[in-house]
């Protein structure tokens, strides 16, 4: 009976090739808007996750995300130090500013101010220069994206190792110096990512005050972080949970989740009727067919298996089609000077959409089997 069905399906090209791009294009838009909806709310938590050797967050307890903190005290680097489990704690600037470097060509970045002597939360991939040229006067280093916005085909002109002073521009009217290009991933608020020291960071920025204080953890990250609230009364996150926490107040307090989730319903929806429409012009082309196989005997059974053969063969290579361009799309946009950087299809969202077009692909069937269900073997006997 599979082999009459799928005899069935392939027999009738067009209305196949329909079935398959309904479903494709459902597919398409559902992972597509999915994965585009996570790389969104995910930039917000890049700061966070670009410094992996960080165990504890330290901030303000009215801090609620990682791109917009209230400045600490510098007190309280001194007080996390003495905390039982705290190996190390250094502190960490941030700050919005604005980068210009001649008429027509500025951009927003955020600012991170590190410790002079440990340099902890510097790029770890530099595309030119690299860590020890941070310590160079007014220096800083810029991601490149922004590089590229600010100085188009420069960076292809320079060599890994740089030559010192790559670019200058200003930061708030004060001169400043790029000495080193990271690959660095752009941010949610502000796209562009500048790393300095925090005395270089002082002279475009002189009331920025340490946003974090990041420590290195003897023992278990959550523990210390407790312990740490409670001798100081500061919020103290593990930096899975602070990641966490940013990218649900973002999810929470903003319309990016409903404004993805309304695009990929009418994705759901478009596959629905296309396929649904589609199908049951198919069952109705061929109920003589199925009128055939009552009148020797075929159980009802038996014709709703071979529909959802035929269905699930449908849903299998339009699934395969969409995932395949919605995968090719977000390999073609997650390119080093690509305004989508950063953007990928988890597979995740893979494997909710293969459920997501296995019930589309039910309820199209649903709509076509009430005709198969209720046929009279007569039929074939009509004219």
């Amino acid at each position: 009976m599979l082999s009459i069905a799928l005899r069935m399906l392939f027999g009738d090209p067009v209305k196949l090739v329909g079935l398959i791009a309904g479903i494709a294009f459902s597919t398409l838009l559902m992972a597509q808007q999915g994965g585009f909806f996570v790389g969104l709310i995910s930039r917000s938590a890049n700061g966070v996750s670009a410094i992996p050797l960080v165990d504890v967050w330290v901030m303000d307890p009215r801090t609620e995300t990682a791109e917009s903190p209230v400045q600490l005290r510098p007190a309280d680097l001194y007080r996390v130090r003495g905390v039982e489990g705290v190996t190390s704690a250094v502190a960490l600037t941030q700050t919005t500013v604005t980068l210009r470097a001649g008429p027509g060509r500025s951009s927003i970045a955020t600012l991170f101010g590190l410790d002079d002597a440990t340099l902890t939360g510097a790029p770890t991939d530099f595309v030119v220069g690299g860590l020890a040229d941070l310590r160079r006067p007014e220096a800083l280093s810029i991601d490149l994206l922004t590089f590229e916005r600010l100085w188009p085909g420069l960076a292809a002109a320079l060599g890994p190792e740089g030559a010192g002073a790559l670019a200058t521009f200003e930061i708030n009217d004060r001169r400043a110096v790029v000495t080193a290009v990271a690959d660095v991933l752009p941010g949610f608020g502000a796209p562009g990512v500048v790393h300095a020291r925090a005395s270089n960071a002082a002279l475009w920025a002189p009331d920025a005050r340490p946003a974090y204080i990041l420590v290195r953890a003897a023992g278990d990250p959550a523990q210390v972080a407790a312990r740490i609230e409670a001798a100081t009364g500061l919020k103290a996150l593990p930096a899975r949970s602070f990641a966490r926490e940013t990218i649900d107040y973002v999810i929470g307090n903003t319309g990016i989740a409903f404004s993805f989730g309304v695009v990929i319903g009418l994705g759901a929806i478009v596959g629905i009727l296309v396929s649904g429409l589609t199908f049951t012009l198919f069952v109705n082309d061929n109920i003589r067919q199925f009128a055939v196989l009552k009148a020797v005997g075929v159980s009802n059974l038996r014709l709703v298996g071979m529909v959802s053969a035929q269905a699930m063969t449908v849903a299998f290579l339009g699934y395969s089609f969409g995932l395949w361009g919605a995968a090719g799309f977000f390999e073609g946009v997650n390119q080093p000077l690509s305004d989508l950087k950063g953007f990928y299809l988890p597979w995740q969202i893979a494997v909710g959409v293969a459920g997501a077009t296995v019930a589309i692909v039910l309820l199209a069937t649903l709509i076509s089997l009430r005709r198969v269900l209720r046929l009279d073997p007569a039929t074939i006997f009509r004219g």
